[in-house]
């Protein structure tokens, strides 16, 4: 996966099998995360959205180590989330958003999550889906993750994360435009 993007956002033959053999093997590795489904119906939902194979990549690239937490019978697609341990390395040090990015006079950090979130073509977690991660193994046990913060909350100036200590999922508030070295963001996408 060192080959170079193209602009295309679709990945070379080589890229798209390593990718999908790295997908493969985690799935197998992590049968809790998805009981009762089939790697092969995964595959053939991967391989007919050659799109979406180019977000996951992004997402593997960045850190995130991608994998499948459920499956919508209602829409028939697969749900990815971020499973790394801790939040993905290559999107920590970020404030929440563009607002809270543009309100730090000094010292700001060259990004934000709800705009890195959505040029990866993935969304952040909810509060829900933060706990339903959290069902399938300790995350965030030594780093947080901002997640969808409601538009009240974020009115006032404050964003939302969340982390897992004392093996207890907690959520917090902190301003929209701080950030910190162990603070990221983890993402959603459905296939």
């Amino acid at each position: 996966m060192n080959e170079i993007k193209t602009n295309k956002k679709e990945l070379s033959f080589e890229q798209t099998e390593a990718l999908m053999q790295t997908l493969k093997n985690r799935f197998e590795k992590n049968m809790n995360r998805h009981k009762g489904m089939q790697w092969s119906n995964v595959q053939q939902k991967l391989e007919a959205n050659p799109q979406k194979l180019w977000v996951l990549d992004d997402m593997e690239i960045t850190g995130g180590e991608p994998d499948v937490v459920a499956y919508d019978n209602a829409t028939g697609e697969y749900v990815f989330f971020d499973c790394a341990a801790e939040s993905p390395k290559g999107r920590r040090s970020v404030c929440y958003d563009l607002e809270g990015l543009e309100s730090r006079k000094e010292h700001q950090p060259a990004d934000n999550a709800i705009d890195m979130a959505a040029a990866m073509g993935i969304e952040l977690l909810n509060e829900e889906q933060y706990r339903a991660l959290q069902q399938l193994g300790a995350f965030d046990v030594k780093t947080s993750s901002w997640i969808v913060t409601p538009p009240e909350i974020r009115k006032l100036g404050g964003a939302l994360f969340a982390d897992r200590r004392y093996n207890h999922v907690f959520v917090y508030h902190n301003g929209a435009q701080s950030y910190y070295a162990a603070r990221g963001f983890r993402g959603s996408l459905r296939v």
